[in-house]
C-alpha cells in the first residue's frame, strides 16, 4: 500500500524533477492534460494552474492517493497505467516517477504515443539510481538467507530498472516523435535520523514492506539502517547528502 504521508514527507524534493520535467513542455491550449500516477496529487494542481483552461485529469493505482488527491479538489480515479489509454482529445500527458514500476513501460510508452493526436506531448520522469548504494544494499539484504524466500517478489522490483537515456530517445524516436531527452543528478540535502532510509521507506522499499509483517518490517529496517548509515554519513552540521539521479523525456506526437 502507498502512504500518502511518507511519500510527502520529502514533497519539496520529490516536486523539483516535476517542474524540472514540466518547463520543457510547451503546449499553449491543451485541450485534456492528464497526470499518469498522480500520487497525493500535490503536483497535479500546478498543471490545473498553468492551464486553467484544460481538463485536467489524473489516475493512480493507489486507492489512498487517489483519495488523497480528491481531497485537493482534482479530478483522479484508480486506475493501471500499463492499460490506461489516452483520449484523443488528450494533448499532454505528465508521466512523473512512476514509469520504473512497470516493467514493460517500453511497450506502454509505445502505445501512449500511438493513441495521442498529433502535436500532442509526453513527458515522463523516472529515477535512475538503480545501481546506487541505497538500492543495491536493499538488494544485498533481501537476498540474505533470511529474507530472501520472504521478499521474492519485492526483490524481482529491487532488481529492475530503466532504460538510459539513448535508450527512451530511441524508443520515443522510433514512433515519430520529435523528443528531447535529458538527465539531471540532485544532490539533496536530507535531515534527521536515518534520512535515507527514510526517503526510500516512501518509494523503493514499499514492495518489502509490503512483503512483511510488522515485526519483519521493523527487523528489516534495524538491519538496512547501519547499513545506509555507512554508505551516506551525515555531515558535521547533521545533514546528508543523497545524490539522485533522474531521467527525464519529452516527446511530441507528429
Amino acid at each position: 500500500m502507498w502512504d500518502p504521508a511518507t511519500y510527502l514527507a520529502f514533497a519539496d524534493h520529490r516536486a523539483r524533477p516535476f517542474h524540472d520535467l514540466l518547463a520543457r513542455v510547451g503546449a499553449a491550449r491543451p485541450r485534456r492534460v492528464v497526470d499518469v500516477g498522480c500520487g497525493p496529487g500535490n503536483l497535479t494542481t500546478a498543471l490545473a494552474e498553468r492551464w486553467p483552461d484544460a481538463i485536467v485529469e489524473a489516475l493512480d493505482s493507489s486507492p489512498d492517493m487517489v483519495a488523497e488527491a480528491r481531497s485537493r479538489g482534482i479530478d483522479a480515479s484508480v486506475d493501471d497505467a500499463r492499460t490506461w489509454t489516452p483520449r484523443r482529445d488528450t494533448d499532454v500527458v505528465v508521466a512523473n516517477a512512476v514509469l520504473q514500476w512497470i516493467p514493460e513501460h517500453d511497450e506502454v510508452l509505445t502505445r501512449w504515443a500511438s493513441a495521442l493526436p498529433s502535436g500532442a506531448w509526453l513527458a515522463m520522469q523516472v529515477p535512475g539510481n538503480f545501481a546506487d548504494a541505497s538500492h543495491a544494499l536493499t538488494r544485498d539484504l533481501a537476498g540474505t538467507r533470511r529474507w530472501r524466500d520472504t521478499l521474492g517478489e519485492a526483490r524481482a522490483f529491487l532488481q529492475r530498472g530503466v532504460l538510459e537515456p539513448a535508450g527512451y530517445a530511441e524508443l520515443l524516436a522510433g514512433t515519430g516523435c520529435a523528443v528531447d531527452v535529458w538527465e539531471t543528478t540532485y544532490l539533496q540535502r536530507l535531515h534527521g535520523d536515518d534520512p535515507v532510509l527514510e526517503w526510500i521507506t516512501g518509494t523503493a522499499l514499499r514492495p518489502v514492506r509490503a512483503a512483511l509483517s510488522d515485526q519483519d518490517w521493523a527487523e528489516f529496517r534495524a538491519e538496512l539502517a547501519p547499513m545506509l548509515r555507512a554508505a551516506y554519513p551525515r555531515g558535521a552540521d547533521g545533514g546528508t547528502w543523497l545524490p539522485f539521479r533522474r531521467v527525464f523525456a519529452v516527446a511530441v506526437t507528429p
